[in-house]
């Protein structure tokens, strides 16, 4: 038996290595089990090394027009090996970053696979098969997710890809299929269709982007086609031959099969929870349709066992899964945290245009019942969206009509993931959309959609 913890935490992800951090503050003892690099998918695979590509590819449509700034550029051309190398760098220095705060908190790493054991204990076996079992006075298990795969598009890291894999590919395909239009399908499509592949997204819903507002999802199905991109909606692959040299995708639609060919298939088809091996079962944690049962302060059933991040219910965001380490673990420690607010989880899509999102779409606030006012700003509108080149997209706002309640706020447009912060924060203080329009807002700025919006949802907006 190793030394014993106050807590031990399975996964460094953005969950698991925020709770570290905060019970370090909180004055625990702390370790944290990891079997790969410190930051999780999120750090390593994800959230940083994606926006990393993305960079890449919106500094080369930049300078793909040039012209339109009054700038001639020539001989501009993709080094897509060197956008590879420079998001990995920057993953790579993201991960060091949190091995610098670990060792700024005092807290133990231990690498290799954790698995929990009866008794608040947890058994790691390290990468050369060693046991070594750990005892802590509670665990949290964030263990975090990995793409999900469709029966009928199995991932073989060849032709048929994850995220994971479209990130480091040797060379750049000519032909791509997108399998499925979430954050991760449409930031790959805007991603490889600006450096010159042929992409098609293929979505098995009537609209891409489904979780947002139908308007939100319109503008970008327009913004996309205009791009190059070919939109399949109300569509599902149905088979993939990959016996020959690229893939040929059967696509089944509205009118009948499709024969699709490309280099590549990216299935984008969502989120699997890591809950195999590590020993839920063992000790007698519930679970149900693969996420873990935990409470509003994420202990499961057993005793000292929490949970949190992307294999409990809940939004699977890497900001989510932060704010539930933090409440988690102040609750062990004998605070009084307040449960997550699960209604004022802002969301962002960062393919070109950019998408944000806060509360209730349109029509979701109607099927509650509210009587609702909308304000909406169309970005051509805006000084600084001109000037910048761009006029694509708009902000959408949705209040209660008796109270003023803000109830939603969808967005498309540059840089409004940027901006979404403005909403989550009004919705939380509880802000009235009449106090949104008597606050002053810089001009000339993106963030002024935000109040022409809402003025426009009381009949007083000025510049439309």
């Amino acid at each position: 038996m190793a030394s014993n913890y106050d807590l031990i935490v399975i996964g460094s992800g953005p969950g698991g290595y925020v709770a570290a951090i905060r019970a370090s503050q909180l004055g625990m003892k702390v370790a944290v089990v990891e079997k790969a690099e410190l930051g999780g998918i999120c750090l390593n695979w994800g959230c940083i090394p994606t926006k990393a590509l993305l960079k890449s590819a919106q500094v080369f449509e930049y300078i793909s027009h040039s012209k339109d700034y009054g700038i001639d550029v020539k001989d501009a051309s993709v080094d897509f090996t060197g956008m590879v190398k420079r998001s990995r760098e920057v993953a790579g220095g993201m991960s060091k970053g949190i091995q610098f705060l670990f060792k700024k908190n005092k807290i133990e790493v231990i690498n290799g696979f954790g698995k929990l054991q009866k008794g608040k204990k947890v058994e790691v076996t390290d990468d050369k098969g060693k046991k070594t079992t750990y005892e802590a006075k509670s665990v949290i298990v964030a263990t975090g997710g990995r793409s999900r795969e469709l029966p009928n598009l199995p991932i073989d890291n060849k032709k048929i890809i994850g995220y994971r894999q479209a990130m480091v590919l040797d060379k750049q395909p000519k032909k791509m299929v997108v399998v499925g239009s979430g954050a991760i399908g449409v930031e790959f499509a805007y991603f490889y269709n600006s450096i010159g592949t042929e992409v098609t997204v293929v979505e098995f819903m009537d609209r891409v982007v489904p979780v947002e507002d139908e308007e939100v999802s319109k503008q970008l199905e327009r913004s996309f086609k205009k791009s190059g991109i070919s939109v399949m909606t109300s569509s599902e692959v149905t088979n993939v031959d990959t016996k020959g040299k690229g893939c040929k995708v059967t696509v089944k639609t509205k009118k009948g099969e499709e024969q699709l060919e490309c280099d590549v298939v990216l299935s984008a088809v969502g989120v699997a929870t890591n809950l195999e091996g590590i020993g839920l079962e063992d000790v007698g944690v519930k679970t149900e349709k693969g996420k873990v049962l935990v409470d509003d302060f994420y202990k499961t059933n057993v005793d000292g066992v929490y949970a949190i991040g992307d294999i409990v219910h809940g939004p699977a965001l890497a900001h989510v899964a932060s704010a539930e380490g933090i409440i988690c673990v102040e609750k062990i420690a004998g605070e009084k945290p307040q449960p997550l607010d699960y209604g004022n989880i802002p969301g962002c899509t960062y393919c070109s245009p950019e998408i944000a999102s806060v509360g209730m779409t349109e029509k979701q606030a109607k099927e509650a019942g509210y009587e609702i006012k909308v304000g909406k700003f169309p970005f051509s509108a805006s000084g600084k969206a001109s000037a910048a080149g761009a006029k694509e997209g708009f902000v959408k706002v949705i209040f209660d009509a008796k109270y003023g309640e803000w109830l939603g706020c969808h967005m498309i447009g540059a840089n409004v993931t940027e901006m979404i912060a403005e909403a989550v924060a009004a919705r939380r203080l509880e802000t009235t959309g009449h106090e949104i329009i008597k606050t002053v807002h810089p001009h000339p700025t993106m963030s002024e959609a935000v109040m022409e919006a809402a003025a426009a949802a009381y009949d007083e907006v000025i510049h439309i």
